[in-house]
């Protein structure tokens, strides 16, 4: 068999201390899931169910720890947010997935960016139409490299935080999460088959904003090294 084109390579991200790669199969990322974000973007933070949309597994962009990715800024927007987040990497199969065991599944984390066309974003919700223009754009995933689940004893208690030109823009800690990283890995497995090489994005704090070319953006998760991104 042969295919009528060759196929694209695998999206894949660094695992710290290793020459092996962890291929990207999906990407999920959950929406409001720190309380004060959810305020801020003018919704009650009850904690109602978790919600998941998705971005093409094409979007990741690897950043090898210690350098700085040039992120283009994308076109049709006039009003691009960064949006830090905790990033976890499923590495065992499984559905209906208790809570308990939850963490169980996961191979690592990582420090992630969820960059997003707010305006586009906004058309999009207010119409009441899905997301993908606001949030599933090229390149629009950009992550640090993988630290193996043993290696990150933070997951529920970590600080988190992303500057931009040095100045501090937001600042949490994921133990204000409104669901866990285990509570979601358990929700979201009832409605997918969650496999190795997906990797859940598992929420914003506070305080996005926007970003122009020329801005650095520097996200970390204490535990999880830094991760530099340029807008360009």
């Amino acid at each position: 068999m042969s295919y009528v084109f060759p196929p694209p390579e695998t999206a894949s991200v660094p695992v710290v201390g290793s020459a092996d790669l962890y291929p990207v199969r999906r990407i999920y990322c959950v929406g409001r899931n720190y309380a004060a974000h959810a305020r801020e973007m003018g919704f009650d933070p009850d904690r109602e169910p978790p919600f998941f949309f998705c971005k093409p597994a094409d979007a990741i962009r690897p950043v090898v720890q210690g350098q700085t990715l040039e992120f283009a800024y994308p076109s049709e927007t006039a009003n691009l947010h960064y949006e830090i987040e905790l990033v976890a990497a499923i590495g065992k199969a499984g559905s209906n997935i208790a809570v308990e065991q939850a963490l169980g599944h996961v191979w690592g984390y990582a420090v992630g960016l969820d960059m997003t066309r707010r305006d586009l974003q906004m058309k999009m919700r207010q119409a009441g139409r899905p997301w993908e223009l606001g949030k599933a754009f090229d390149a629009s995933a950009p992550i640090g490299p993988l630290y193996p689940a043993a290696q990150f004893h933070g997951v529920d208690n970590a600080e988190i935080s992303l500057t931009v030109n040095g100045a501090v823009k937001q600042h949490s800690s994921t133990a204000k999460l409104i669901w866990s990283v285990a509570e979601t890995v358990s929700y979201l497995s009832r409605y997918f088959r969650l496999e190795p090489g997906d990797l859940i994005y598992t929420g914003t704090p506070e305080g996005v904003g926007p970003v122009v070319a020329g801005d650095l953006m520097v996200g970390s998760v204490a535990g999880l090294g830094e991760l530099h991104v340029k807008v360009v």
